[in-house]
């Protein structure tokens, strides 16, 4: 049999299973990563189920820092897929990896409107966009809030295309995250409707409709954006004039852009200083939020 296959500790492989033999053999044909990487100490993510909206349900896979006690806490990035109508997959990421060899925890979460869970599900969605799967994002970073796994302050959400739109719409509203990374992002879904390839445009005019174009005036937490010069699918103008519109509002941001870069930021030659800037977007916060503390705490005389 042949199969494209993955685990949490395995990326996607191409294979093929012998079943013929007493003991099934697995001979691995093609596979993404490097050798070299086989033994490395990974993260093994949980299911996550928390209960939001009344009786509804999401679903989210928690990857705690690399080598934790079972009782850690830490600093959180929760990631909305993008799509948005796509799924978190239970697979090995380097992505995830990368922040939790570093001490953060990853959460990603299936928002409404994520693959997998029914018709319904997924296109409760339309028309929704920027509202529910912000809902969603929020309750389980609240949840992780609550249980004591999250450290307060130091809760972040970052997505990539469709998952930037509702990274940037998570921090325009009073909420739990801190700070929000926005990668190859939608701004604007009616201009979405008219630059994404032809197949998804109906998929992105049932989508529209929902929080409208990222407004700089209402966002309220520093952000980073990270987007290809030649993205052609979430064209970098809207990224530019976003970028100008939170400077007049005074919104701490910053903005990477990567030269010659599509819409596919994480497949690119620049996936390793898209990581890097994100890291450091992080930590300037989580130093930022502490020397205020310490401030407060030299001025309250304790």
């Amino acid at each position: 049999m042949a199969l494209i296959g993955a685990s949490p500790t395995a990326a996607p492989q191409v294979a093929l299973v012998h079943l013929t033999a007493a003991d099934p053999q697995v001979e691995v044909l093609a596979r993404s990563e490097h050798a070299k990487l086989d033994g490395a100490q990974v993260s093994k993510p949980t299911e996550l189920r928390v209960n939001v909206a009344g009786d509804r349900e999401v679903v989210a896979l928690v990857y705690p820092p690399t080598a934790s006690a079972a009782d850690w806490r830490a600093p959180v990035i929760v990631r909305a897929h993008p799509g948005p109508t796509a799924s978190c997959l239970l697979r090995l990421d380097w992505q995830a990896q990368f922040f939790t060899s570093r001490g953060f925890a990853v959460v990603d979460v299936d928002y409404l409107g994520s693959t997998g869970y029914g018709r319904v599900f997924r296109e409760a969605l339309y028309g929704r966009w920027g509202l529910d799967d912000v809902d969603d994002c929020a309750a389980v970073a609240d949840h992780l809030l609550a249980t004591g796994r999250a450290v307060p302050g130091q809760v972040f959400i970052r997505g990539a295309s469709a998952g930037g739109y509702t990274a940037l719409h998570a921090v325009a509203q009073n909420g739990p995250f801190a700070a929000a990374t926005a990668v190859s992002a939608i701004v604007d879904p009616d201009r979405w409707v008219e630059s994404v390839p032809r197949f998804q445009r109906a998929h992105a005019r049932r989508l529209r409709g929902g929080a409208g174009r990222v407004d700089a005036a209402t966002v309220q937490r520093p952000v980073l954006l990270v987007h290809g010069t030649a993205d052609d699918v979430a064209v970098v103008e809207d990224v530019r004039e976003l970028a100008e519109q939170l400077t007049a509002h005074g919104v701490p941001h910053d903005m990477l852009l990567l030269p010659d870069v599509g819409h596919y930021v994480a497949t690119s030659a620049r996936a390793g200083t898209a990581l890097e800037a994100e890291l450091a977007h992080y930590r300037l916060v989580m130093t930022a939020a502490a020397a205020e503390c310490g401030d407060y705490t030299a001025a309250s005389g304790s």
